[in-house]
């Protein structure tokens, strides 16, 4: 049965990749034009993998006027020759084929040069298994990309036999690869962690050589990329890689001074090797606990005296704020990351009281609580315990019931507010009306029957008469 030229390859097809509708329609659209176009980049290198894409990217021999002339209300994003094209509810990324010249900030490149060949753009591309393209020449091309007019596979740096030995390479020569712009290595060690490859030695050696530049990165650009790698299973991989290459010392020098550091906890290890099995045992889909279990002992350097690491908690909560605000994380991730690094040194006993334990419920709040009993558990795995080590589980039992039995835990669950004390009471607004719900809240928590309106409006009454 004959299919249009653009549907999707079918099962056993020379060449086949799994393209999504949406994408082959613009490839199609391209193709029709007479325009050479293809899928480029990460999605091809997953779908070969197997896995599902993020991102479909296109590049095309249409120069950007030509894009937008073929998609009408798409949008010519930049210089560097990138329309942006909506489809439903996604956008997709067209970018004319282009040779790039004088990376002069080790970042993006001052001048770019359009080109007719895929080739050409492919070879300015990072690595081998990201310079795949699959596609075709235009229906007024003399040649096709297989020669009879289907979409193929096109490889020139053998980036299928890297996928193949799951080997991360540079195109090319990696020393200037890397000198065009200095992400590419922090991008290797994030692709070797979340893909599971080796960085070839020569590619290595050279982030080794040129683990300095990573300096003139950006925040956002730097943070965007290690959020990636916590994401992955097992992000300790990537951070040794990091560490043993020098850019952790570049980057994230506060951390770089974990390693040699004596811990008296897994023969062998260091701090360092303790904040990796830390990282490692936090569960990849909380985010905000992997910063925190990256960050929560990077105090301990500072402070370190006699064996003993004496306050390192708020030491390293300042630091880690630093850190995070270097990064330009949004400040609500900076707030919650540091409050758990503040408060991750608790210190549960069985014979804590009911009030206790909503006393403790209290002072780290409900959106942290969680997190930080699994900073703990990650804490405590990294230390080579087991993670309900030291009744981390019986507090967690203990919590659950708390909050099944809907106690009071802030000035919010108060059955009074300051409106209530003002009116009934005959007070004015100021600082008096939050020491009385302060104090209301503490006879809370201590006895939740007393949470009764009537009731806490006599207290309320009786601690002023006691002030007079």
């Amino acid at each position: 049965m004959d299919r249009p030229s653009h549907a999707a390859p079918l099962p056993g097809e020379p060449d086949a990749i799994a393209v999504p509708p949406a994408v082959l329609d613009l490839l199609g659209t391209l193709w029709a034009a007479g325009h050479d176009a293809f899928v480029v980049g990460g999605s091809v290198r997953d779908a070969l993998l197997g896995r599902p894409a993020a991102d479909w990217d296109l590049a095309t021999s249409a120069r950007p006027e030509q894009i937008v002339e073929a998609f009408p209300g798409s949008v010519y994003e930049n210089r560097f020759g990138t329309v942006a094209v909506r489809r439903d509810d996604d956008v997709f990324e067209i970018t004319t084929f282009r040779s790039d010249h004088d990376y002069a900030d080790f970042r993006r490149p001052h001048r770019v040069e359009f080109g007719d060949d895929i080739e050409p753009d492919l070879a300015r591309r990072d690595f081998t298994v990201n310079a795949i393209a699959w596609g075709r020449t235009g229906d007024r091309g003399a040649a096709k990309a297989d020669g009879s007019g289907k979409p193929a596979i096109v490889d020139p740096f053998d980036g299928r036999a890297d996928l193949a030995t799951r080997t991360l390479r540079a195109v090319g020569d990696p020393i200037r690869r890397f000198d065009e712009d200095a992400l590419r290595m922090l991008r290797a060690v994030r692709l070797a962690t979340v893909l599971d490859f080796t960085i070839e030695p020569a590619t290595l050696e050279a982030i080794a050589a040129r683990a300095e530049l990573a300096r003139h990165l950006s925040g956002e650009r730097v943070a965007a990329e290690m959020a990636r790698l916590l994401a992955a299973p097992a992000p300790s991989t990537g951070l040794r890689l990091m560490e043993t290459s020098g850019l952790l010392r570049e980057l994230l020098p506060e951390l770089a001074a974990e390693r040699g550091v004596a811990q008296n906890k897994v023969p062998g290890d260091d701090l360092w090797d303790h904040t990796l099995r830390s990282v490692d045992a936090a569960a990849a889909d909380r985010p905000i606990v992997r910063w925190a279990a990256l960050l929560h002992d990077i105090g301990k350097p500072a402070t370190a005296a006699d064996g003993h690491f004496y306050g390192h908690d708020a030491v390293g909560a300042e630091m880690a704020e630093a850190i995070l605000g270097r990064l330009r994380l949004p400040r609500a991730v900076i707030d919650r990351v540091v409050q758990l690094i503040r408060q991750h040194m608790f210190m549960y006993d069985s014979g804590w009281s009911d009030a206790a334990v909503r006393r403790f419920i209290g002072k780290v709040g409900l959106p942290a609580l969680d997190e930080l009993l699994d900073l703990r558990a990650a804490d405590n795995v990294g230390s080579g315990r087991p993670a309900d080590a030291g009744g981390l589980g019986e507090l967690r039992r203990r919590i659950d019931e708390q909050l099944a039995a809907e106690v009071a835990l802030d000035r919010a669950d108060l059955q009074v507010d300051g409106g209530d004390l003002i009116t009934e009471l005959g007070l004015s607004p100021g600082p008096l009306i939050g020491r009385l719900l302060d104090d209301l809240l503490e006879r809370v928590i201590a006895d939740p029957a007393l949470n009764d309106r009537p009731t806490l409006l006599l207290l309320a009454q009786g601690a002023l008469e006691e002030d007079r």
